[in-house]
């Protein structure tokens, strides 16, 4: 039976006992924690609120993928909410901000992108999430819904949400570590943190849905980033249910 590259991966980075592998780490060379586009303006974001309005037992009952969305505004106080239960930092501990979400070995090496088309207070665009001091950078502004459904496997959902989350991974952050066994561990990660918003989004009123089928290249390009040293690898849509 011939193997393809994904059972090859699977074989290949599989943890044996007593065949771990060897060796420190050099400390020297960790990539940086945060990435930061210094040149592009910032955009503050509301704080997020620690108020307790539904129980979480419901929340997670509520939880389904929605696909329609209606075609009105939601408050940037509800992008800020779900962008911190992402990503937000809740405690700061040996020089590293531990997060909402986990994380192998506290490398975080997942990235948050915004394509907002309907939200208020916030003009259309492409935003970088930066997780250290709870604010956007503005990348591009613009209507890219076309753009970003058709590289979201030709999905009419990315073009009707009121924002899309597209996820990257800085890899060298996790192989640093890990080696090639980091790229499980990246994957789940992203995992992680896009169920956070799935939730984040119920508890706030609106829908979310899950997007793992995209045109790996075409989001990059949209993005902005190299498709090597960092990549898309994931995305979730959010708006509000028709």
């Amino acid at each position: 039976m011939r193997e393809g590259v994904g059972d090859i991966f699977q074989s290949e980075t599989k943890y044996v006992r007593g065949k771990l592998p060897g060796g420190g780490l050099d400390w020297r060379s960790k990539p940086e924690q945060y990435k930061q586009y210094r040149a592009a303006p910032r955009v503050a974001l509301p704080p997020p609120s620690f108020e307790r309005a539904v129980s979480i037992w419901e929340v997670i009952k509520k939880r389904r993928s929605v696909r329609d969305f209606k075609e009105e505004f939601i408050p940037v106080s509800h992008l800020s909410q779900m962008l911190w239960a992402c990503q937000g930092i809740t405690l700061k501990m040996q020089g590293i901000g531990l997060r909402t979400t986990p994380s192998a070995g506290a490398l975080y090496p997942v990235e948050t992108y915004l394509v907002v088309h309907r939200v208020s207070d916030l003009a259309p665009g492409i935003y970088h999430y930066a997780v250290e001091t709870h604010e956007l950078e503005e990348l591009q502004l613009g209507d890219f819904s076309i753009q970003i459904a058709r590289a979201a496997l030709d999905q009419e959902v990315a073009y009707y949400a009121n924002v899309v989350v597209v996820w990257t991974a800085i890899f060298d952050r996790s192989t640093w570590k890990y080696r090639q066994r980091a790229y499980r561990y990246i994957y789940l990660d992203a995992g992680h943190i896009a169920q956070n918003v799935a939730l984040s989004a119920v508890a706030l009123g609106l829908s979310s849905c899950q997007i793992a089928a995209l045109y790996d290249g075409e989001v990059n390009e949209l993005l902005g980033v190299d498709g090597e040293k960092e990549s898309t690898i994931y995305m979730t849509v959010v708006g509000k249910e028709k």
